[in-house]
């Protein structure tokens, strides 16, 4: 088992806790929570509280830490944790800087530690299963992709929350739900070339807005566009048009809820047409296993030190072009 700390116990510490407890993989060995009314629920999930995160760090018995910490704080502490020898698994974003995001990604590979990160939709059987059919080219030359993640799991946070501001959480739902579409087009398609980005608050009256939409293209030459926003039922949607078939998966399933499913209709004209319906997966506990794996030197982490550094740099371009309602060029060929 892997001696493991969390670090932060808020709404997503606490879902990674409960997969966490009684994980064959994991020894959860302590929590880091500097909000002291949190420590009764940690307590009542049988897990222990770690005094500090130096503490946590200084614990010979911690092999890696896992930081669901303010995005602000990630950077430093993956650079702590570094230094104390362990293993980072990071959730998302990674940073909210590409410097920040290559010190962290340097410094782990320099050390020969592994960095993961809180993109769980790449697990998911129906990503899985399009990933495969891009492998093979399936659909023809990519033409287009329409991506789609929206929730109202955070409207009732009030404008005193880190997750509300810019400063913190950036380009309304980017950090929350749109960062982990730029992660499935970055692995999909590779560099993105261009992009512009638009934010609107529409309702919550938040700072950083509560819709985003971008428009992008990609050095491989197909566009695409994505959306995510803060307030609106619950909405997944995967899109791909290719010219020989396009494929679209719907889900009635989120990463972080057990049960539902997500429907793939792939589609050739229209007396050609296929269905498939997927069943939820835990993909958040198998990304953790991915993170494991990879600790253990099974398997290479299934992230590639490019994607994870070109996320936050498109991030960096989302957020630019957001304030200055400018187009922004890339130049990120790996």
């Amino acid at each position: 088992m892997i001696g493991t700390a969390l670090i932060g116990f808020g709404w997503w510490g606490q879902h990674i806790a409960r997969r966490l407890k009684d994980h064959p993989d994991f020894d959860l060995r302590g929590i880091v929570e500097p909000a002291q009314d949190l420590h009764a629920q940690i307590e009542d999930l049988g897990l222990g509280v770690a005094k500090s995160y130096e503490a946590a760090l200084s614990d010979p018995s911690v092999q890696a830490v896992i930081l669901t910490s303010p995005n602000d704080l990630h950077d430093s502490q993956i650079l702590e944790a570094v230094a104390a020898g362990k293993h980072v698994f990071c959730e998302k974003p990674l940073s909210l800087n590409a410097k920040g995001a290559l010190a962290s990604i340097e410094a782990c590979r320099n050390a020969g530690l592994v960095l993961g990160i809180g993109h769980e939709r790449r697990f998911e059987p129906a990503i899985l299963a399009l990933r495969e059919m891009l492998d093979q080219q399936a659909l023809g030359a990519i033409m287009h992709t329409e991506l789609a993640f929206s929730h109202d799991k955070l409207k009732g946070l009030t404008s005193d929350s880190w997750r509300t501001t810019k400063a913190f959480a950036p380009a309304a739902g980017m950090t929350q739900m749109g960062i982990h579409l730029t992660d499935l087009l970055i692995a999909f398609y590779g560099p993105v070339a261009s992009l512009h980005a638009f934010t609107a608050d529409r309702s919550l009256g938040w700072e950083t807005g509560d819709v985003v939409t971008v428009q992008l293209q990609f050095e491989a030459g197909m566009t695409a566009t994505l959306q995510a926003i803060l307030h609106t039922p619950h909405f997944i949607r995967t899109h791909v048009f290719g010219s020989d078939m396009w494929v679209e998966i719907r889900n009635s399933t989120h990463p972080d809820t057990p049960g539902g499913t997500a429907t793939m209709e792939r589609y050739r004209a229209f007396e050609d047409t296929e269905t498939q319906v997927f069943d939820w997966t835990d993909s958040v506990t198998a990304n953790l296993e991915a993170f494991g794996a990879a600790i253990r030197g099974e398997a290479p982490y299934p992230y590639s030190d490019f994607e994870l550094l070109h996320n936050i740099e498109v991030l960096d371009a989302i957020i630019l072009s957001a304030e200055t309602g400018e187009a922004v060029q890339l130049n990120a060929s790996p």
